[in-house]
Order: structure tokens, then C-alpha cells, then sequence
């Protein structure tokens, strides 16, 4: 896999808010944003596949009532197939 290097400035509450929650989490503040960008862009492509699925499906035209919308919360919450997302 080829990487990149980001560098951020960013104030020095936020970086200690961010050093708290990765701490909690036995993490690296490094490991802690970049786990989280991971599951914001999982995010949104799952949401992406859901739209792209009632699109073609139709959830109009005989998709199981509340269907998407349940698929939508579950896109939000992060939870696929019951499990739980990572933190």
C-alpha cells in the first residue's frame, strides 16, 4: 500500500481533547485521527452504497418499508451486520 504523509496545525485544546480520547484508547494521538478519518470515510461510502442500492432498487416500488431508512441509521451508527463500529 503506498502512503502519504499530512502534516495538521491544529490549536492545542483540540490536540489535548484529541491526546485524551486516544489515550483512553491505549492509542497514539497519530494512530487515534487517523482511525477516525478511516471510520468517517467508511462512513460516508457506506452511505454512498445505500443510496446507490435504493436508487436502484427503487425504495418506492416494493422495497420493505423503512428499509433504507433503517440501512441509513445503521450507516450513522456505524453498526454493520449488529456489530459494533471501532473506536
Amino acid at each position: 500500500m503506498d502512503t502519504h504523509v499530512l502534516s495538521l496545525r491544529m490549536d492545542s485544546e483540540l490536540f489535548e481533547r484529541l491526546r485524551g480520547h486516544a489515550a483512553r484508547r491505549g492509542m497514539s494521538v497519530q494512530d487515534y485521527v487517523v482511525r477516525t478519518m478511516i471510520r468517517d470515510d467508511f462512513d460516508q461510502r457506506f452511505q454512498t452504497a445505500v443510496e446507490e442500492t435504493e436508487k436502484f432498487y427503487g425504495a418506492e416500488d416494493g422495497g420493505a418499508p423503512g428499509a433504507m431508512e433503517n440501512a441509513e441509521e445503521t450507516a450513522r451508527d456505524g453498526a454493520v451486520n449488529g456489530a459494533a463500529r471501532p473506536t
